[in-house]
């Protein structure tokens, strides 16, 4: 079974629990997923399914979206709502005074990783620390929101939601945070829900349980092709010739390719034959190839 399964992760469900669901019910061994979410977190999660496992490492880093929920007045250590209290604080925020606040963590920001998360220190993962409670310094990373939005505030309960979307490896949790120190006040995610990744919508995703219920036979009608995963990308037809070639790992020459329209360096494209998709290819200007990439 090979293609893509978009799931909506319930809450309490960590990535790998949900894969481990998916490899019981479909009977399928070569499962992988494109971005693990925390297991509070419920939403959009792409299950990489059969010959599709091996698509992870070609995919854009392309924006992922969320929907926040977020309450001022308090810290925990996993700056969310799961989190043990570490203070509690006064808060009368306004709606204006977060308005104003917003477009400081737009665009191309510094993020510093949380201490209950996957990033590894010196080979020790960060979350496995801060059970010990363990605090190490954490480098800033570079992160683009490229957009945050608040959809809305209730000044009475200081709770509140946001709309964010942002690149691979920001830490919506910490956005949270960061808002709650700039205003003074502490602030936790108290929910979290991803609506878009890898291009899929939560229009598009199946509950889990649904999974469970329906069986492999009644799910291959959801599965979705590989190539799906790569739609932003320009695609080129090849010959009977070509695609005996391609497909054993040979390059093609460029003087014998007709339809490539972008002959810039590293340029990637969906290779078909007969409306077959077949793999990836990149362009080679040195040597005036299309460069077999992998074959699915």
């Amino acid at each position: 079974m090979n293609g893509i399964l978009i799931v909506d992760k319930p809450s309490d469900f960590t990535s790998f629990d949900v894969v481990a669901v998916i490899r019981k019910s479909l009977h399928e061994k070569k499962i992988g997923h494109t971005g693990t979410l925390d297991p509070m977190a419920t939403g959009v999660l792409p299950i990489l399914l059969g010959s599709a496992a091996k698509a992870q490492v070609f995919l854009p880093d392309t924006d992922k979206e969320y929907i926040c929920s977020f309450r001022f007045g308090m810290t925990t250590d996993t700056l969310d709502i799961t989190g043990k209290v570490i203070n509690e604080y006064p808060a009368n925020i306004t709606k204006n005074q977060i308005q104003e606040l917003l477009p400081k963590f737009r665009g191309n920001i510094l993020q510093k990783p949380p201490m209950y998360s996957a990033v590894s220190k010196n080979g020790v993962r960060l979350y496995e620390l801060a059970r010990k409670g363990i605090e190490v310094e954490r480098e800033a990373r570079p992160v683009t929101v490229s957009k945050l939005e608040l959809l809305g505030f209730d000044e009475s309960t200081q709770s509140g939601s946001l709309k964010i979307a942002c690149s691979k490896g920001t830490y919506i949790r910490v956005i949270c945070d960061d808002i709650g120190k700039e205003l003074q006040c502490g602030c936790v995610m108290t929910a979290l829900r991803r609506t878009r990744a890898c291009g899929f919508t939560e229009d598009q995703a199946i509950p889990l349980q649904n999974i469970r219920e329906l069986g492999a036979e009644k799910i291959s009608e959801y599965i979705l092709p590989v190539e799906s995963l790569f739609t932003h990308l320009k695609d080129i037809h090849i010959t009977e010739k070509q695609a005996f070639r391609f497909r054993n790992g040979g390059s093609l020459m460029l003087s014998r390719l007709n339809d490539i329209s972008d002959r810039t360096n590293g340029t990637f494209y969906r290779v078909y034959h007969q409306n077959e998709f077949i793999g990836l290819g990149s362009i080679d200007t040195e040597n005036d190839e299309l460069k077999f990439e992998k074959k699915f």
